[in-house]
């Protein structure tokens, strides 16, 4: 299982500071790293800044909202992003959620499902083949697209719920998920985007999931800074279904905590779920964040080794 540190929207970085953060991974052996987008800047355009800065590390995202992007846009980014990565890019990309594209954005977010569907249409055929023809209920789309040097792209969608697994196993390359623990992963999510894929004729898929780490002594502190953090979360429908499908009351309780080895037991119970890659949003905690953070991030090199 590869494990590579989230970016993006977390830490309020500056673009030099987040690219050099890239390098610095690189140099220290992770095999890859993910940006996610909410509110903050635009991830594509800073990966393709960090691949000009880069030989080896794998970089995707996680995800970005396909409501403000018109998927031959999308297109368009995408596969000029992994022209200048030269083939190390993921695109990882997800509906996000109906209060942030109707409240925020003003967008309606009718049948999310059927909008995947019919976006992953139009995207995938024109990030393989270079053209699509196609006219649904929410896309009408005749177009081509070439970009020079563009090698094969990864696309790999945020799938929880049982129709969106069966589209990113179908039709996708994988799953991003955040927010669902390891006995959701391990019972619902592998089972079945893996199923999805088999019955279609796909290669095995990508599963990369997305959990808050933290190497700390205090599992209490630790448990207290998370559901502080991360309180948004557990009330979002989406991710509130897969916390009740874990027993769990809220994201404290499946952000992965403790010292050095109940970490590694943690992360390496994942693995053996069938998750092919694990995204670590770093969380430091206690009186010493600094030390809590270099700790934590120490132990995801080694596991990576």
């Amino acid at each position: 299982m590869r494990i590579g540190l989230m970016h993006g929207d977390v830490g309020g970085f500056t673009v030099e500071e987040q690219i050099q953060q890239i390098v610095d991974e690189e140099k220290d052996g992770f095999p890859c790293a993910w940006f996610g987008q909410i509110f903050g800047g635009d991830s594509l355009t800073l990966i393709a800044l960090a691949g000009q800065r880069t030989k080896t590390i794998q970089i995707g995202t996680g995800v970005i909202p396909t409501y403000t992007r018109h998927p031959y846009a999308m297109a368009q980014q995408a596969m000029t992003v992994q022209a200048a990565l030269d083939g190390r890019f993921v695109l990882g990309i997800g509906p996000s959620h109906q209060m942030v594209v109707e409240r925020l954005w003003g967008l309606s977010y009718e049948k999310p499902a059927r909008h995947m569907k019919e976006y992953l249409q139009v995207l995938l055929p024109l990030i393989r083949e270079g053209q699509v023809r196609f006219s649904g209920e929410v896309y009408k789309v005749t177009a081509q697209v070439t970009v020079e040097g563009m090698k094969p792209l990864p696309v790999i969608i945020s799938a929880l719920a049982p129709m969106m697994l069966k589209l990113a196993g179908s039709m996708a390359d994988g799953t991003a998920t955040w927010m669902t623990g390891l006995k959701t992963v391990e019972t619902h999510i592998v089972p079945s985007i893996t199923s999805a894929a088999a019955e279609a004729g796909r290669p095995a898929p990508r599963i990369v999931v997305g959990l808050p780490v933290c190497v700390t002594d205090d599992v209490e502190a630790g448990r207290e800074a998370a559901a502080k953090a991360f309180a948004m979360y557990g009330g979002l429908p989406n991710y509130r279904r897969m916390l009740d499908k874990e027993g769990a009351a809220g994201p404290a309780d499946v952000a992965i905590m403790g010292n050095e080895a109940q970490v590694e037991t943690q992360i390496r119970a994942l693995a053996s779920t069938g998750a092919t890659d694990m995204v670590a949003p770093i969380f430091p905690t206690g009186p010493n964040a600094r030390e809590s953070f270099a700790r934590t991030r120490a132990l995801l090199q080694s596991l990576n080794g």
